[in-house]
């Protein structure tokens, strides 16, 4: 059964049922889903899908006339194979379907790389006489750094001529728990926190057992299939892998900033710091960020902002597998997992469950069902007002959640709390001393999140008092 991906299934329909030529690319890192939703467009209409191999130019020609000549095109009565890509590619034009003429070319930069012309023929194609037909080709691929770089850049040939680009990224939570509808609310929270939303790696856990047992036979144990999946992918994309894993396990335990993620790796070059992170950046699993009130002039600073993991799967096996390699190729895995990984778990789920709490506010910001309608939203960190027992002092310290409307007078802090706990009347206290010093005239409002519900003080206090909201986990979870 195919789940989620409507945004991305009307973009393709709507590309379909326009006018004249199309030719779309769609592309996003590897395992986030972007075959599966092209066979789930594809699969009530003609079409041609054609996956590239990493073959010989030669070999990759002779598979595409193959598919081509499967759908009875004209050349099949006297070729066995076309004898170049043009004539390969003008034939799209003649394949006999009732409407329009579908084409998928799945990881298409394996075929740029046997034959770095391609872009061009096809350039020289579709200006000449594709661009007018009722065509639609698709051009789909992992590699996001050669999609970027070289085929979407302004000096590429292909420059300007898509009518339309998509990048895929994964699933939000509320998408991803699809794959796990039987799970209680927590549950679900704490397996997005182990998977993320790749569609590849929610598919491995069985509804049917608990989240340690799957975490036990799915991620633990040599040999399952999520246990190398991150050597394999960093083997795919880069070399020095060693050195990336030392850089990623730095980020995955909690050093965030250059600095730190340096000294953490053990890379002497700050520069050279630099430049892995932001190679890691360009295949999506890394990202550099900035409070969200920030500007361009702090933002276009090498030195500022903070790194942190883009997916909740890698940030796990770093954490949990990597740092304990050896006792699992031994086969210790309930040993890994009672010591190592279960006294961490929940407090390892209290930021991915943040990142819910912002998915949550983005849904309630499309239906308009928030106070006001915000421009910006996402984690604010730097020097303000904190409160210590019952004083106030300047310090460094984080907001969770902080939106604002375009004029940036009106606000929601959000703090988040997924602990064992009821979110408690003095962490509200804290929570409202950190936005102390405000302009006037400035409207504020507090959503306050919580796995475990909140003390009777809070309770009493919201009642009634439209500035402070309180939001159960259920709520959050199950939000439409």
């Amino acid at each position: 059964m195919f789940i989620g991906r409507k945004q991305e299934l009307k973009f393709l329909e709507d590309r379909y049922k326009a006018r004249d030529g199309q030719l779309v690319v769609l592309y996003g890192r590897r395992r986030i889903g972007k075959t599966e939703t092209l066979k789930e467009f594809c699969k009530d209409k003609e079409h041609i899908f054609f996956s590239c191999r990493e073959c010989t130019d030669m070999l990759q020609l002779k598979s595409f006339s193959d598919k081509m000549f499967r759908e009875k095109l004209p050349a099949a009565q006297y070729l066995s194979q076309f004898p170049d890509w043009e004539q390969a590619f003008k034939s799209i034009a003649e394949l006999p379907f009732k409407g329009k003429k579908l084409v998928v070319i799945d990881e298409f930069p394996y075929m740029c790389k046997g034959n770095p012309s391609i872009p061009s023929i096809i350039q020289n194609l579709w200006d000449e006489s594709l661009k007018d037909q009722d065509i639609m080709i698709i051009l789909c691929g992992s590699s996001m750094s050669f999609i970027e770089k070289e085929l979407l850049s302004e000096k590429n040939p292909l420059y300007g001529r898509a009518t339309g680009i998509y990048k895929m990224v994964e699933m939000d939570f509320y998408d991803a728990m699809k794959f796990l509808p039987d799970y209680s609310d927590k549950d679900k929270v704490m397996a997005y926190s182990v998977l993320g939303g790749i569609p590849h790696y929610l598919k491995q856990f069985d509804p049917g057992i608990s989240i340690a047992e799957n975490i036990k036979s799915n991620l633990l144990t040599k040999g399952c299939a999520l246990y190398s999946e991150v050597e394999f992918l960093l083997r795919q994309e880069l070399r020095e892998t060693n050195v990336y894993n030392s850089i990623i396990e730095a980020v995955a335990l909690g050093n965030t900033r250059l600095n730190d993620i340096k000294t953490k790796s053990l890379i002497e070059d700050m520069s050279k710091t630099s430049v892995y992170l932001k190679n890691l950046v360009e295949l999506g699993l890394v990202k550099r960020e900035f409070p969200v009130d920030s500007g361009i002039k702090e933002q276009a600073n090498a030195n500022r902002g903070i790194y942190s993991l883009t997916d909740n799967f890698f940030r796990f096996w770093y954490s949990f597998v990597f740092t304990n390699y050896s006792e699992l190729e031994s086969g210790d895995v309930d040993g890994v997992y009672k010591y190592a990984v279960e006294p961490r778990l929940h407090e390892f789920a209290s930021l991915p469950f943040e990142e819910i709490c912002r998915q949550y506010m983005s849904r309630m910001n499309r239906t308009d069902s928030l106070p006001f309608r915000y421009s910006r939203c996402g984690r604010w960190w730097g020097k303000t007002t904190v409160r210590r027992k019952d004083k106030t002092e300047k310090a460094e310290t984080e907001i969770d959640l902080l939106a604002t409307d375009a004029s940036a007078d009106k606000y929601i802090i959000g703090e988040c709390k997924f602990k064992s706990r009821p979110f408690s009347f003095s962490e509200y206290l804290d929570v409202t001393a950190k936005f102390g010093d405000i302009k006037a005239n400035t409207e504020i409002w507090y959503y306050l999140f919580s796995e475990s519900g909140f003390d009777d003080k809070l309770s009493a206090l919201s009642e009634g008092n439209d500035k402070i909201r309180l939001i159960p986990l259920d709520m959050i979870v199950n939000a439409e």
